[in-house]
């Protein structure tokens, strides 16, 4: 089973592509895709969800997981993650993969252990689970625990 994990936002969506055989994970790819913040917004739009389905065509997931939107306490952000998580689902949708969607409390109980992880513990048990990966960066990282959380909690496979 092949899972796209899904780390959704306008500034820079993180994926990652890991492969599930029953407990045993093992890492096939990750990267982030940056927008420029002086670029139109439907420009910026267009490029997540290409750059989504260009993974998806190089990649050929069985599925995909996403986080679940949050609220920020400021509306602008929470607007900009829904519109730019719209785009990237919208890539899934074009290619009829399946989506689940999980509680970012969740995806970092199921990867450290404690939902009120921060980014550097999840990076760093990501490189624990998946020993010997080059990881892209911080949204590349909570991408690949994305997948690897939804490998965990939903045994498909």
């Amino acid at each position: 089973m092949i899972i796209l994990g899904l780390d959704p936002s306008l500034s820079c969506t993180g994926w990652g592509v890991v492969r599930a055989d029953g407990t045993r994970l093992s890492h096939l790819a990750n990267g982030q895709l940056p927008t420029n913040p002086k670029t139109p917004m439907a420009e910026r739009l267009a490029q997540l969800h290409d750059g989504i389905a260009a993974v998806i065509a190089a990649h050929r997931p069985d599925r995909a997981a996403c986080e679940e939107v949050f609220v920020n306490e400021n509306p602008q952000s929470t607007l900009k993650l829904a519109q730019a998580r719209g785009a990237v689902l919208t890539a899934c949708g074009g290619a009829q993969l399946s989506v689940n969607e999980h509680a970012a409390r969740l995806v970092k109980k199921a990867v450290v252990g404690t939902g009120a992880a921060d980014k550097k513990q999840v990076a760093a048990m990501v490189k624990v689970l998946l020993a010997g990966t080059t990881i892209a960066g911080a949204d590349a990282a909570d991408a690949l625990a994305v997948a690897i959380a939804d490998a965990h909690l939903v045994r498909r496979f």
